[in-house]
């Protein structure tokens, strides 16, 4: 992992994609810029994560949906915190969409 760079320097993923790229990790937190280009979770995909996740649309618009029916619909600047066991997905992203996501360590430890 390198220990400097800029957040908008990386390749464009293909469409329908995206790129998980992490900046930063410890035993407590994980942090990584995300690109997506017209991505979505398949329909029947849901996260489900063991930590706090807060994440940021640094470009572009999405959606987010929960699995209790809400909806998050961003646009840059925009930022959401989603708690642990949240079970959410990306219902669409535009073909520019960069995220910075913060993961917490969550029930095991792990970030």
């Amino acid at each position: 992992m390198p220990d400097h760079g800029n957040l908008f320097d990386l390749p464009p993923p293909a469409g329908g994609t995206e790129i998980f790229d992490p900046l930063f990790a410890n035993a407590q937190v994980r942090i990584e810029r995300i690109a997506s280009n017209a991505a979505a979770s398949a329909e029947s995909f849901w996260y489900d994560q063991p930590g706090d996740e807060w994440v940021m649309l640094v470009r572009g618009e999405a959606v987010l949906e929960f699995a209790d029916g809400r909806q998050c619909v961003m646009r840059a600047g925009d930022w959401v915190t989603i708690r642990a066991h949240c079970r959410h997905r990306v219902a669409s992203t535009g073909p520019d969409a960069l995220w910075l996501a913060v993961h917490a360590a969550g029930e095991r430890g792990n970030a």
